[in-house]
């Protein structure tokens, strides 16, 4: 199939152009809508805490965002919105397979257990039968803060939420069961936003009961995340004696890939099973201070052991470790160390550490004015 441009496979506005697919099956002939090759997203999917999650960065959730608001304008029946191949990534904790995400509009389409295995058979759906335009009028007028609540205090008053998170077959059905269901999806979605101290954010899809059964979950940096995680797994799996159970697997990539990160020795205050102690690599980075529990920690204070490391100049340290030893005195995250407690505890430092140099500016050859007058690169010998 032709590949978009590259500033239109980036483009994530209404008026999106997908391909279309006409899928049969006995009894029906299905519209399947896909997103056109090259376009400029990735989704993962995985199964945590009894939750399925829908994984991806910000713009990911800008496009879900557009594709679940253009479904709820869906009345034919048959139609569904398909996330395969290419735009599937391992997972980016563990590099797990993805399951490709079908969006279903429930108010129009039914889905049984028959029908998922059918459309699993066809897939990868190779051939187009066609383009559509995929409108999202209004999306970006219910943004406007004034317009969102008044929306939300409209969608309140005659919820009858009932959408499905399902897997069936191997993919993953989101299915809102109302067109103002689908909206609600698609308005949560767009209002995610990585821009905090974690890196990462989050919403629901459905009701609370005892548990939720779908979420979007996105993060900064989803494709290095992913990156990472393939790396892991892969010397993870070139060594002897494997894990059997896929559980334990699972936790040896995790840990595996704290250590293509370099960041396992920010662990500082770790979960063992039988109470709280030093993680490994950080014990071993804080036997330099003479720190050997949290105890000891806790008596020396998380800036005198900072100091003392770096007076044995440990291959590693920086500031991180030692916002990671404050969080873990105060029983808290890293990344909720404000930046005024920051200050205070580079002041009571002392002298700050160099920070690691700034990765050097791409070397771009000098251009020089043609006979013309238009710019051309010179030539090097």
């Amino acid at each position: 199939m032709k590949q978009q441009r590259p500033a239109t496979a980036r483009s994530i506005d209404n008026n999106l152009k997908l391909h279309r697919h006409l899928v049969r099956t006995p009894g029906r002939v299905h519209t399947v809508i896909t997103l056109r090759p090259g376009t400029d997203a990735r989704f993962s999917t995985n199964r945590f805490h009894d939750t399925w999650h829908v994984l991806s960065d910000d713009r990911g959730a800008q496009l879900l965002s557009r594709l679940l608001w253009g479904l709820s304008y869906q009345a034919r029946p048959g139609t569904m919105v398909l996330i395969d191949r290419p735009f599937l990534t391992p997972t980016p904790f563990d590099a797990d397979p993805a399951d490709p995400i079908v969006l279903v509009p429930g108010w129009c389409t039914p889905v049984d257990d028959r029908l998922a295995r059918q459309l699993k058979t066809r897939l990868p759906l190779s051939h187009s039968d066609g383009t559509v335009r995929w409108h999202t009028f209004g999306l970006d007028r219910t943004l406007e803060p004034e317009a969102l609540d008044s929306w939300w205090q409209g969608h309140h008053t005659r919820r009858e939420d009932r959408g499905r998170i399902d897997r069936r077959s191997g993919l993953l059905f989101l299915t809102p069961s109302t067109p103002n269901e689908a909206r609600a999806w698609a308005l949560q979605a767009a209002r995610l936003d990585t821009g905090n101290p974690f890196g990462n954010d989050y919403t629901y899809l459905d009701r609370w009961d005892y548990g939720h059964d779908g979420e979007i979950q996105i993060f900064r940096r989803f494709r290095p995340m992913v990156s990472v995680a393939g790396q892991a797994r892969a010397q993870v799996l070139g060594r002897s004696g494997l894990p059997a159970d896929p559980d334990a697997l699972r936790q040896a990539v995790w840990r595996e890939a704290e250590k293509v990160r370099g960041d396992a020795h920010l662990h500082v205050r770790v979960w063992t099973g039988a109470g709280y102690e030093l993680g490994p690599e950080a014990a071993a980075m804080l036997a330099h201070a003479e720190v050997f529990t949290l105890d000891d920690l806790a008596a020396l204070g998380s800036v005198e052991a900072y100091r003392r490391m770096r007076d044995e100049s440990v291959k590693g340290l920086t500031l991180d470790m030692l916002w990671a030893m404050e969080a873990a005195l105060t029983r808290r995250s890293r990344h909720l160390i404000d930046p005024e407690r920051r200050r205070e505890l580079r002041a009571q430092l002392g002298e700050a550490p160099a920070e690691p140099p700034a990765h050097r500016p791409r070397y771009r050859a000098p251009v020089r004015r043609s006979p013309r007058g238009r710019q051309q690169p010179t030539r090097m010998s």
